[in-house]
């Protein structure tokens, strides 16, 4: 019989800007592994954002409403230190490609040598997601492609509106 994962926290960190369904895959994978998992949106002040925080912190609850063992959160400063603040025993990310992987290998143990207690789950991406990336689903929408399949419906229309017509939005 498999261990209990009702008392295992995992932490799924990004900056969902916006959120794909690639990040949503995750999510549904991920919160089977644990259970509570915290989806964190983090704010980093270094980079400019389409989205502010709270309105991806918005899209991810429409996103995961209904998803009774997830948590949506954000944060600022350290991710293990964060996760450990959290209680969470675990880091979930998501690879895509060769690429991902070496920068996330070198997060992953920076992250152990701050918490060792606290480990990185690699998750892969589903095929049909493997080449989706929020860089590249702001761009096709920025350019007026069709982003449809790519992000949930309702984030689709956000990007609509944001791109449209920035100020308003």
């Amino acid at each position: 019989m498999a261990p209990s994962t009702d008392s295992v926290v995992a932490l799924y960190p990004g900056s969902f800007d916006p959120l794909t369904n690639g990040h949503l895959d995750l999510i549904r994978r991920a919160r089977r592994l644990a259970g509570t998992l915290v989806v964190s949106v983090l704010n980093n002040e270094a980079k400019q954002p389409l989205f502010s925080v709270e309105e991806r912190v918005e899209m991810l609850r429409e996103a995961t409403a209904g998803m009774g063992n997830v948590e949506v959160t954000s944060f600022h400063g350290l991710l293990a230190e964060f996760a450990a603040r959290r209680g969470a025993t675990a880091i979930v990310r998501g690879i895509r490609a060769i690429s991902d992987y070496e920068y996330e290998l070198q997060m992953a143990l920076m992250n152990r040598r701050l918490r060792p207690e606290i480990e990185t789950m690699f998750l892969l991406a589903a095929e049909e997601n493997s080449f989706i990336s929020s860089r590249l689903v702001k761009e096709v929408a920025r350019l007026g492609g069709n982003v449809s399949g790519l992000v949930p419906k309702f984030v689709e229309s956000r990007l609509t509106a944001r791109f449209l017509n920035p100020t308003k939005v």
